[in-house]
């Protein structure tokens, strides 16, 4: 089911990232994009101007705003599914935990277009962000839902800062854009089924164009410092723990969680 994990454990490492086809069956993409698309539906009615205008992606989607009690617990067995949680297993530290969900799809505004970014930049200035990329990093699982043009990404810059043109593109400097191309670029078309796994601080965008609607989880190591980045309301409740096949994800964030909470009681 899973290729070599050491083979997986290098390419993330190495090249910040890694991608295997064919990953789900079309009977698990199914019941997936049944319970995506419910949410999807009712988040653009409830942000029909921000969709319209500029939107191009929606988060938090294991919430309890749109979803009921069991579709929630569906999303949450399949993001902790052995599936999941194989590749997890390959590419991270010990005690992996949940940091959030987010649906990627084509926004509306045809002036629109996709553009290079590093996740940090919004977070980081341009030292903190020098500094992140060497530290723990959070990890992208991309499952797309329909067949997309996917991802550009520049390999290895999860280990490595920009070079001269990167920096300018990225960061729209000595009148570069971030919707143009780059010379170190690499384009990875992803087909429903498939699994793209990459570094969220490495160069990237998304690719605009086709039935783009694709779910990612964010997972990070334990070890980082960004539970805080969590909505309590995103994690199962207690009592659906007992039926989530493997929740070792949302435990060890529940129990950060309770660590942050209990030293801030302190003060």
């Amino acid at each position: 089911m899973v290729e070599d994990r050491s083979q997986l454990y290098s390419s993330y490492h190495e090249q910040g990232y890694f991608v295997i086809r064919d990953y789900f069956t079309e009977t698990e993409i199914s019941a997936l994009r049944e319970v995506i698309l419910k949410f999807h539906d009712a988040w653009k009615k409830d942000n029909e101007a921000f969709y319209q205008e500029e939107a191009f992606n929606s988060s938090l989607i294991t919430g309890s705003q749109y979803l009921t009690y069991d579709e929630r617990l569906t999303l949450f067995n399949f993001i902790s599914s052995k599936k999941i949680m194989a590749i997890v297993d390959s590419v991270m530290a010990a005690d992996p935990a949940f940091m959030n969900t987010q649906l990627f799809f084509n926004p509306v505004n045809p002036l629109q277009k996709d553009f290079w970014h590093r996740d940090c930049q919004y977070d980081y200035d341009i030292e903190d962000q020098k500094r992140v990329i060497e530290e723990t990093q959070v990890v992208h699982f991309r499952i797309p839902l329909f067949d997309e043009l996917g991802m550009e990404l520049v390999p290895g810059t999860h280990k490595r800062w920009d070079n001269d043109e990167e920096f300018a593109v990225r960061q729209e400097e000595k009148g570069r854009v971030s919707s143009e191309s780059l010379s170190t670029g690499k384009k990875i078309q992803l087909a429903a089924g498939d699994l793209l796994v990459f570094s969220a601080d490495m160069i990237h965008r998304g690719l605009y164009g086709l039935d783009r609607l694709a779910l990612d989880m964010l997972i990070f190591d334990s070890e980082g410092d960004y539970v805080d980045y969590v909505d309590d309301d995103c994690l199962p409740e207690t009592s659906m723990l007992d039926e989530i096949v493997d929740p070792r994800l949302f435990i060890n964030t529940i129990d950060l969680k309770k660590k942050v909470n209990s030293l801030v009681n302190e003060y």
